[in-house]
């Protein structure tokens, strides 16, 4: 016994305290991961890409790493001393005057309404209940795609989020997509909005021009390039991130996700990313497969699906496939630069969230 407690301190790391010894595989790979992580918290409490220029104020990514940290279960690892208080004034530091993260180079966004609902993820994680959670709530809510900022249900992108900035008018949407608007409302919901709330109705139009007849969803109905796994029959095909993405939207807003759920669970799988017709152009279904399992595993788990696919234990299989790509040091990369996990925190992050929904 003594001998697996120093083994798993010392996969660890200086200063992440494991509080007992993991006997499975995946609380031993949270504890790894974990350990990276920290380790790579910056002087001023923040997590700085060293991959992505965009990433390097370290605004959405600290809100990002952060908020996968703090679900990490308190018998598996803790924190180092101090970190979680330097990483949230860090963030506190970067939020502005309208309770948005993101924006402290105006010339260089980073991501605004992700970062902001990320943080305010990890400040509701955290129990930090105070007047910046409700300003950075307050600022998501200022930000969706509704009659305030003029946008009517007859355009597309009603309902939804955007990057986050200045408010968009019509007819300028930006960027708008199904992983955005999850983030916000999972972090709307985090901060105490209930199912039937105005910004919950009104994201429920964007979401049901995202779902397909057969159940899943697709990316985005305003930027249609951005649909990856790209079209048939007249519509956009279903693929797993944004049909996990859809799901979790729907929990966050009180939906029905019965529908998307079924796809979920039939098309699933830890390799790839479900959805793809085979030899397709760009590798999408390798290059965003940690984003994938942190998705389809959060769903798994807040509802209760033991098998996916049908006679498969997901649990196992995700813990498996995590096990072998696993790091020496603890971390996680892609080698695709799709959507970013060739950066080690992003795809680390990931991992880190994928394997906490499947202990």
């Amino acid at each position: 016994m003594r001998r697996a407690v120093l083994l798993v301190l010392i996969a660890a790391g200086a200063g992440c305290g494991v509080k007992s010894a993991p006997q499975d595989s995946a609380s031993a790979a949270i504890a790894r991961a974990a350990a990276w992580l920290w380790a790579r918290q910056a002087a001023d409490g923040g997590w700085h890409s060293e991959t992505y220029g965009l990433l390097r104020s370290g605004q959405s990514l600290t809100a990002f790493v952060l908020a996968g940290l703090l679900e990490v279960p308190s018998a598996v690892a803790t924190a180092p001393r101090g970190a979680v208080d330097r990483a949230f004034e860090f963030l506190r530091k970067h939020v502005d005057a309208d309770g948005a993260l993101g924006r402290s180079d105006p010339l260089l966004e980073d991501y605004p309404n992700y970062a902001t609902a990320l943080a305010v993820l990890a400040w509701s994680r955290a129990g930090r209940r105070d007047g910046l959670l409700e300003r950075m709530t307050t600022c998501l809510r200022r930000q969706q795609f509704a009659e305030e900022l003029g946008w009517s249900p007859g355009w597309p992108a009603y309902g939804a989020w955007g990057m986050g900035g200045p408010p968009r008018r019509p007819p300028h949407t930006g960027h708008v997509d199904l992983s955005m608007t999850r983030h916000v409302l999972e972090g709307l919901a985090a901060a105490g909005l209930k199912p039937g709330e105005y910004a919950f109705s009104k994201a429920s139009t964007f979401l049901e021009r995202c779902q397909n007849s057969d159940g899943g969803f697709f990316f985005s109905n305003v930027i249609t390039d951005a649909n990856k796994a790209g079209g048939e029959g007249g519509s956009f095909r279903s693929y797993g991130t944004p049909t996990a993405d859809g799901v979790l939207s729907l929990l966050a807003i009180g939906g029905d996700s019965k529908r998307a759920l079924e796809w979920l669970a039939r098309n699933h799988r830890v390799d790839r990313v479900p959805g793809f017709p085979d030899g397709f152009a760009e590798d999408w279904a390798g290059g965003m497969i940690f984003y994938y399992w942190a998705a389809s595993a959060r769903t798994f788990r807040k509802l209760n699906v033991s098998e996916a696919p049908p006679g498969r234990d997901w649990r196992k299989d995700l813990v498996a496939a995590a096990a072998s790509r696993q790091r020496s040091d603890g971390s996680f990369r892609n080698q695709s630069f799709l959507m970013k996990e060739d950066d080690p925190l992003i795809a680390t992050t990931l991992a880190l969230g994928a394997l906490v929904a499947a202990r």
